[in-house]
């Protein structure tokens, strides 16, 4: 770089201890620079053709390969087993019987001896096959809303992700523009000092300044790989196979009444999910009562008398007693738990209702301070940087003012970039109604997933 080239190495009447420090420091930033360059290169030679990700293949991918979604298959298929399981009727029992053998007195061996062979069963009463049926069906239907859920979950994880990647790649453009800016000024102190005007002592803070901001864009470049293997792992890949996101962070959908977004929050799945849970406690409690009515079990067989040579039939019937007060208890528990689903979905809603308007006041005011920063804030200090640049070059404001003018746009700049997080916001609101905010947001410029996708 021609701003290490420009710089005196010696100069009279500075010590030797000066110059010897002057070359450390221009050798450590140096040394940082060329870090930083390498870091750089390795991560931008990798797929240089390769076209930038989209939201929507994100989302698919998640969808197709994440761990978390392939649990409820199995969840499903175990529902199926115990469906068949508790559909069949009792088993039917074979018995058989000895009595009156290997006796005293009369009794012989055999001579007395009667064999009894018989079939029975149990008659359920109640219809009992009916309702555990009822159970696992609707056991079924609430593994599929908590699917929904986890889908829901996994896209607003996907934008979350995608999102920061946005972020990222913003921070680590205007750490690029930092890094021009402070070249810049190292070129500018440069002429100054070499014009008599400036001591040497502002050229070493240049060029530390030139270091920091080298070394700031080599971590943004380190916190944007980290941004896209967190974003890769959604779909369980363990190395990126892109390089950059497609999107804008700046581009806000058109705000909606609160009230509009409160009503919509009603059809969110983590609501609409006490409703399965509440049939599910029903269909519990009428599986409860039927065990009032006691089942009665039967035989029928066969006897061969020896002693009589001859063969007789026989039939039997038992069933316990006091069924109903028994099962007080438990027709009592379902009951508590049918009533306890109403409750947690009352409670459900006011933390739903909670969490809403936070985000939607969050977002509001994001939105406003990224407005402001990028139509007002950003273009006066960028207007201030070149004035005070000008003034700088012909010795009106010193290297202090200066710096303090491009630090003040490099800050305006990065908090526009994190008042975009509205957009995290919007994906919270998101979740929370389970529907996009706007048909605006299913253009492709500005992610949000949950209009154009079929999640579950």
């Amino acid at each position: 770089m021609h701003y290490f080239s420009n710089v005196p190495l010696q100069i009279t009447n500075i010590s030797w201890l000066n110059a010897t420090r002057g070359f450390y420091l221009q050798s450590f930033i140096l040394l940082c620079w060329i870090f930083s360059s390498l870091v750089h290169s390795k991560n931008e030679i990798i797929r240089p053709n390769q076209q930038p990700l989209t939201l929507s293949s994100a989302i698919k991918r998640t969808l197709k390969d994440n761990p978390s979604l392939k649990v409820f298959k199995f969840r499903q298929n175990a529902l199926e087993g115990q469906l068949q399981s508790q559909g069949l009727r009792p088993a039917y029992e074979v018995g058989f019987e000895m009595e009156n053998f290997a006796g005293t007195g009369n009794i012989g061996v055999f001579d007395s001896t009667e064999f009894t062979l018989s079939l029975s069963s149990v008659l359920e009463l109640g219809n009992k096959k009916a309702a555990r049926a009822d159970v696992i069906s609707n056991r079924s239907t609430q593994v599929a809303a908590m699917r929904k859920i986890e889908a829901l979950n996994l896209l607003s994880d996907v934008n979350r992700r995608y999102i920061d990647i946005l972020a990222a790649q913003e921070r680590l453009s205007l750490a690029k523009e930092a890094v021009f800016l402070a070249e810049e000024t190292l070129t500018e102190v440069e002429k100054r000092f070499q014009a008599g005007v400036a001591p040497k002592a502002e050229i070493k803070r240049a060029l530390a300044a030139v270091g920091n901001a080298r070394l700031t864009m080599s971590s943004e470049q380190q916190q944007l790989d980290y941004t896209k293997a967190a974003l890769a792992m959604m779909w369980n890949e363990m190395t990126p196979s892109f390089t950059r996101v497609e999107g804008s962070l700046y581009q806000f959908s058109t705000d909606i009444e609160f009230k509009t977004l409160l009503e919509k929050v009603k059809q969110n799945p983590e609501i609409l999910i006490y409703a399965t849970q509440e049939r599910l406690t029903e269909a519990q409690l009428r599986l409860a009562r039927t065990e009032s009515s006691a089942d009665i079990k039967w035989s029928v067989g066969i006897k061969q008398i020896q002693m009589v040579n001859d063969t007789a039939l026989t039939a039997g019937f038992s069933m316990p007693l006091f069924s109903s007060k028994r099962n007080v208890g438990a027709i009592s528990s379902a009951q508590a738990a049918r009533d306890e689903v109403s409750v947690k979905r009352e409670a459900t809603m006011m933390a739903l209702h909670n969490q809403l308007y936070r985000a939607y006041s969050n977002r509001k005011q994001a939105i406003f301070t990224a407005n402001n920063l990028q139509d007002s804030i950003i273009p006066t200090l960028t207007e201030a940087l070149n004035e005070t640049q000008t003034a700088y070059q012909r010795g009106r404001y010193s290297y202090l003012d200066y710096l303090s003018a491009r630090q003040e746009l490099l800050f305006a700049r990065r908090a526009m970039i994190d008042s975009a997080a509205a957009l995290r916001y919007g994906i919270q609101i998101e979740q929370l109604i389970a529907e996009p905010l706007s048909a605006s947001q299913s253009s492709g410029a500005q992610p949000s997933s949950f209009g154009k996708q079929r999640a579950f």
